[in-house]
């Protein structure tokens, strides 16, 4: 499964509109078994913007692509420096009220598991146990030429050492979470080599143009066949890697509900698109169920 570079999507005029009642969302997860798949909008309360909504980072940033990243050392100086100044907001972000109501309806047996598209580890903060990150984690860094992997932990401090005083400010953060930096303020960034190998350095995330692993692609299959119902929290379903598991479930005779603010990709696929901010609605119907969300997350 290839991530295709899909910036934008115009919704068709005749979509239905969003719902306010999230009484179908309640129905479903009564009966559990439900599989979630995530997407950047359920983060943005935690203070990481989307892509595509209201003011959503598209609109002044274009995501990195697998093949300018590998053939271009500019553009790895670029990524990097944007990249570990944005690490630093980025790594420090808690989860939110949505985050923490899927880890507690999971807890209760009503989520069977969670499919993001974030690579924020936001979903494992808050306590979810069952989670595949679809598009990887910036928690880790893996080398193009062997393989071997890190914590971007570790990374975090090479750079610091590398490039003492870097600082400059940035206009923002971004969900993959690279900071708005111009070529100025990159400067002569200097970007460290595998300790392994001397080889080039990426996060372990799929960028824009690269294949998301198949096995996880099949497990993320078998999830859907084995779920009973697919819950779409916070993605547009713009980009086909998450869609593709959208159809699955219709076709697999599977109900699609959907919460997220805009229209989506996948809503002629779902029983109901539910219009309202994902960590007041999660928490709501969390509550009709009877199940207590946490109040927070301590920072670590």
């Amino acid at each position: 499964m290839r991530m295709r570079p899909t910036l934008s999507w115009t919704p068709p005029a005749d979509l239905p509109p969003g719902s306010t009642d999230f009484e179908r969302v309640v129905d479903a997860l009564r009966a559990g078994g439900v599989l979630v798949l995530s997407g950047a909008g359920i983060s943005t309360e935690s203070g990481i913007p989307d892509y595509r909504g209201e003011g959503g980072s598209l609109s002044r940033h274009t995501p990195m692509t697998y093949q300018e990243f590998a053939a271009s050392a500019r553009a790895r100086r670029r990524y990097w420096a944007r990249s570990h100044l944005g690490w630093r907001t980025f790594g420090r972000a808690l989860p939110n009220a949505g985050h923490r109501a899927v880890a507690a309806l999971e807890a209760h047996g009503l989520v069977s598991a969670v499919i993001t598209q974030n690579v924020d580890g936001l979903h494992q903060r808050a306590g979810s146990g069952n989670v595949v990150e679809l598009h990887g984690s910036l928690a880790r860094v893996v080398c193009l030429t062997c393989g071997a992997a890190s914590p971007r932990a570790e990374l975090a401090r090479r750079l610091e050492e590398a490039n003492p005083g870097f600082s400059p400010t940035a206009a923002g953060i971004n969900p993959d979470g690279d900071a708005d930096l111009t070529d100025a303020q990159v400067g002569d960034f200097r970007v460290v080599p595998c300790t392994v190998c001397g080889g080039i350095l990426k996060p372990d995330v799929v960028f824009f143009g690269e294949a998301v692993p198949p096995q996880r692609v099949e497990h993320c299959r078998r999830l859907v066949r084995e779920a009973a119902c697919l819950l779409v929290l916070g993605s547009s379903l713009t980009v086909m890697s998450g869609l593709r598991f959208v159809r699955l479930a219709e076709r697999s005779g599977k109900p699609v509900l959907i919460i997220n603010r805009d229209p989506t990709r996948g809503d002629t696929h779902a029983l109901t698109r539910v219009a309202l901010p994902l960590g007041a609605a999660l928490t709501g119907v969390a509550e009709r169920l009877g199940v207590q969300v946490a109040e927070r997350v301590a920072a670590t």
